[in-house]
């Protein structure tokens, strides 16, 4: 059992530290694609721009509001695709998508902090918080920009 507490005490500290302190939020990019996302169930708002080059995510800015979940989860993303190619940033969509309806963390090389997240399948009016900037990144890779809302928890 302390074992147990000590992991949720450190994915809460992972969580916390990525709210705080996020990686790559407003950064100033000249995005390629943009795409906005929207949770109106609980207000949650994000865009993502990703600077493309020769198909590999160069650079990746978000912006927007929302809970602890909803910002940590856009925080960890962004580290996440920066320097990968889009098939891999969406690759990265999917087993994130599938590690919320099952609570397993894939075993993916860079998933690291994005594990801390996996026992927000536990809950399901967070999951959408947590996926909302993952399925914001791929409305924008796949058609260049548009926006995604999550109220139903489709894309």
């Amino acid at each position: 059992m302390a074992e147990s507490g000590l992991m949720e005490d450190l994915y809460r500290e992972i969580i916390l530290d990525h709210y705080r302190q996020p990686r790559n939020h407003g950064t100033a990019i000249e995005p390629t694609c943009s795409a906005d996302g929207a949770n109106p169930l609980c207000g949650d708002q994000v865009r993502v721009d990703v600077a493309l080059v020769d198909g590999v995510v160069e650079a990746i800015s978000f912006s927007g509001q929302g809970c602890s979940i909803s910002q940590a989860s856009a925080s960890m993303m962004t580290e996440y695709v920066k320097g990968r190619d889009t098939a891999a940033a969406l690759q990265g969509d999917e087993a994130f998508q599938q590690m919320m309806l099952t609570g397993e963390a894939p075993d993916i090389d860079g998933f690291d902090d994005i594990a801390a997240l996996a026992g927000v399948a536990k809950f399901p009016a967070r999951v959408k918080c947590a996926s909302l900037a993952w399925k914001t990144l791929a409305q924008a890779l796949a058609d260049g920009g548009g926006s995604v809302t999550t109220d139903d928890g489709s894309r």
